[in-house]
């Protein structure tokens, strides 16, 4: 997979908010009203071939009526890093605005966004030290844990930005720090930085109660639909699955029921509870940035076309 670095990038609007909160519906609304939207994904398990049901992929009827861009790009045993999402999504926003039409960024994945808008310096990759980070980390919470400390020691500031549980940060910090031989947090401002943008972020905030519950029913929905059969899939499959893909929430824990390690009532549990803190996380990533504009998720999913007419209020072509 590659793809030509944008050159520039027009205004965009992004919208933004934690898993299950109903971003995508309204995304669909928007762009079905407006008629010359096209929507841009940021969510770093989408980009996956393969791994459907358990992403809440756009079907392919709704892609079919509104172009999506950065969706099934790679296998899910390929390696994506936020600067090939950069780089792949600069180019659609490029060529969105080339033929005439808005662009709208749509995903949870607060990096993306960020690295996308902002144009975060993404520092080089270090595979044998990224592979040995992973060995480490596969021992499990208290490894991770343990990394956690080791990135306190060697940079401060770039442990401090991220929890001590959050294993796919701390690997990445660690793995620039050791391989380039200077802080992670050294590369630029970072995302702790929030310069003027013309880019117009919104951020969809729902009730916590309201939230969890939904993440709940989706993941029955999902089952329902065959997400453990889709597992099961990607797991035969020849290359298997790419080490984050092999952590994406659900497939994980339905991957240790298939393994044996849980029952499929114990696996759901699990990939709940572990969704709802991600959630969390989310909602304390995007809440951390002034510049977004803050819309009621729950009028939205009652009336999506009503949040929408306010939405594109004011939103002209670039």
């Amino acid at each position: 997979m590659s793809c030509a670095d944008g050159s520039t990038i027009a205004p965009a609007l992004a919208l933004v908010g934690p898993t299950a909160s109903g971003k995508s519906a309204l995304a669909l609304a928007v762009a079905r009203l407006a008629g010359d939207i096209e929507l841009v994904t940021a969510d770093s398990m989408q980009v996956d071939r393969g791994m459907v049901i358990g992403t809440a992929k756009p079907t392919p009827g709704e892609q079919a009526e509104i172009r999506h861009h950065l969706v099934d790009v790679v296998g899910p045993h390929d390696p994506f890093s936020v600067s090939d999402y950069q780089r792949c999504a600069r180019h659609a926003l490029d060529d969105i605005a080339g033929r005439g039409r808005r662009a709208m960024v749509v995903g949870g994945t607060g990096l993306y966004v960020q690295a996308l808008l902002d144009g975060l310096t993404i520092p080089a990759q270090y595979p044998e030290v990224r592979a040995e980070l992973e060995r480490l980390a596969d021992e499990g919470p208290a490894a991770v844990t343990a990394l956690h400390r080791r990135l306190a020691a060697a940079d401060p500031v770039a442990a401090a930005r991220m929890e001590p549980t959050n294993r796919r940060r701390i690997v990445r910090a660690l793995e620039v720090t050791v391989g380039s031989g200077r802080p992670f947090s050294s590369f630029g401002a970072g995302v702790a930085h929030y310069p003027p943008t013309p880019h117009r972020l919104v951020g969809l905030e729902l009730d916590r109660a309201v939230l969890d519950a939904r993440i709940e029913a989706r993941y029955h929905q999902q089952l329902a639909a065959g997400f453990l059969d889709e597992v099961a899939r990607l797991l035969d499959a020849p290359a298997g699955l790419s080490p984050s893909a092999a952590q994406a929430l659900g497939y994980k824990e339905l991957a240790a029921h298939l393994r044996g390690e849980l029952s499929l009532d114990e696996a759901l549990t699990l990939a709940i509870t572990r969704t709802r803190r991600f959630a969390r996380r989310q909602q304390r990533w995007f809440r951390r940035d002034p510049r977004l504009r803050w819309i009621d998720a729950a009028a939205a999913l009652d009336n999506p076309l009503a949040v929408a007419a306010e939405l594109l209020e004011d939103w002209t072509p670039a």
